[in-house]
């Protein structure tokens, strides 16, 4: 078959690679009629991760059902099916309580899996003609409708940038009547505001310094803030403490919460420095919303961070203390 093969930084290829085959009874072989390009693509593109050549890229896939192994009981040969980008076997330790993107059943290497993607462990991805889906009856979700028609764009962003979105939103703990402001108007971040919209917040700030972004930020129900004309923290606690309704609501002391309380980084350790976009700052969006979310607030992270940055601007790589792509949230005490 056909597939996106990784080849080095700044390189790839349409080769040809071997068939998948099924190797286990819950297997699935899927056809695949589309496979988004996902932003973490791109840092295993420019080198920025430990993608080693031969890597077939593609986390973000959908198609018709091919084969299935003899333990498959809820997919068949010609299911249309959208495939998650973790994979995940639903029935260990993390996965009977929810946490899937930390399945430790599918890789043996470590505690999290998903198609093509750098030390996610050994499988291939979908950017390709066919792929393999491990236990094919809890990651593959069955849809209506043919390859193509209508909805074919809308279904393959429930691969990853409408979930990873409204993981985000769930993360920060965003509810009817919140304030929430998300930095980074990407796909990810444009689908944590129309999530934030979705549950009802209040205010919704968003942050960037692309004004194509913002307008599709504003148009989905954000206030854009952009982050080249100014410090966002400062910008945003400027608006809120110019609000005659909020500010005629406090009473004695609340004065000190002119932050939001609910914020998500849909940036990663590529994120731009504040005071100097032409740099990156691995750790702005998170030293931002640090400032911003008000005490008792909550911070969900769903932007990429590696253990190790092999491309880093810097002599020194980047790090964080651990690889975050299915998501973190903490509250401030």
């Amino acid at each position: 078959m056909k597939a996106v093969v990784y080849k080095e930084p700044c390189q790839v290829a349409v080769e040809t690679v071997d068939d998948p085959r099924l190797e286990a009874p819950g297997d699935a072989i899927v056809k695949i009629t589309s496979a988004a390009i996902c932003g973490s693509d791109l840092h295993m593109y420019e080198g920025r991760t430990g993608a080693q050549p031969g890597m077939v890229f593609g986390h973000e896939n959908m198609g018709v059902v091919e084969q299935v192994g003899p333990g498959v009981t809820s997919i068949k040969v010609g299911d249309r099916v959208v495939l998650p980008f973790n994979i995940a076997c639903g029935f260990c330790f993390n996965c009977l309580r929810g946490y899937t993107s930390a399945c430790l059943t599918v890789n043996e290497a470590a505690p999290h899996a998903a198609y093509g993607y750098a030390d996610m462990g050994p499988f291939k991805g979908g950017q390709a003609q066919y792929l393999r889906v491990p236990y094919a009856d809890f990651n593959a979700l069955k849809l209506p409708g043919t390859p193509g028609d209508q909805w074919e764009d809308d279904f393959v962003m429930l691969a990853d940038i409408w979930p990873t979105g409204h993981h985000g939103v769930e993360l920060a703990g965003v509810r009817e009547g919140g304030t929430v402001a998300v930095f980074g108007a990407g796909p990810v971040g444009l689908m944590a505001v129309l999530s934030c919209a979705l549950r009802g917040a209040s205010e919704i700030y968003c942050v960037d310094r692309d004004p194509g972004r913002l307008t599709l930020a504003a148009q989905a129900g954000a206030i854009p803030i952009n982050f080249s004309q100014g410090d966002p923290v400062e910008q945003i606690k400027e608006m809120r403490r110019k609000n005659a309704g909020w500010r005629a609501s406090l009473r004695p002391g609340e004065e000190k919460m002119d932050g939001v309380m609910h914020g998500i980084d849909a940036v990663g350790y590529q994120a731009r420095d504040d005071k100097d976009p032409s740099k990156e700052n691995p750790m702005q969006v998170f030293d931002d919303l640090i400032r911003l979310v008000n005490p008792t607030g909550q911070i969900g992270m769903v932007g990429v961070y590696m253990p190790q940055d092999p491309g880093a601007w810097t002599s020194r790589p980047s790090r964080a203390s651990s690889r975050s792509r299915g998501g973190r949230s903490s509250t401030r005490a």
